[in-house]
């Protein structure tokens, strides 16, 4: 008999799934929201609704900049996938819940793992009072953040100079 793929893997999987509807032209990140074993919403990157995607307008300012990963966030014209997951949730459902984060490479289509929340995302999953972050590193491994962390130790004031 076959090993049944565990529940952390199984959202994970789905969460990988999500990023297929993403427009970002550099990272596809899938987001999905879990609370007592019921996928409360789902997120993806992608521009506000209205707005142009970078896939369509077929550039990335971020990128023609040479700007690197993990910086200069104001410029991305995505709402990111975390964001977009707690923007269709209900509060009461988020409390308490985990968010399963998963990233492939958007020009080679390979899972990227080592991933976590940017900081404003880390910001908004804190004050929706998600639980955990868990990401996909590999098709079976991931890591798990527990927010409650990201607020005792919080690593945005080494970024201001405190």
């Amino acid at each position: 008999m076959e090993d049944r793929r565990s529940k952390i893997n199984y959202y994970l999987d789905i969460a990988q799934t999500v990023t297929e509807r993403g427009t970002c032209l550099r990272r596809k990140f899938g987001a999905i929201i879990v609370k007592d074993d019921v996928i409360v919403s789902t997120g993806y990157a992608g521009a506000p609704r209205g707005r142009k995607n970078c896939c369509d307008m077929k550039f990335c300012l971020r990128e023609q900049m040479a700007i690197p990963r993990g910086e200069r966030y104001e410029l991305c014209r995505s709402v990111h996938a975390e964001a977009n997951a707690i923007i269709s949730a209900p509060r009461e459902r988020m409390l308490g819940a985990d968010l399963y984060l998963a990233c492939i490479d958007a020009k080679t289509g390979e899972l990227v793992g080592g991933t976590t929340c940017c900081q404003m995302c880390k910001r908004l999953v804190i004050n929706a009072g998600i639980a955990r972050v868990i990401v996909r590193d590999s098709k079976d491994e991931y890591s798990i953040y527990n927010v409650n962390d990201w607020i005792e130790n919080d690593d945005s004031l080494g970024q201001i100079g405190y």
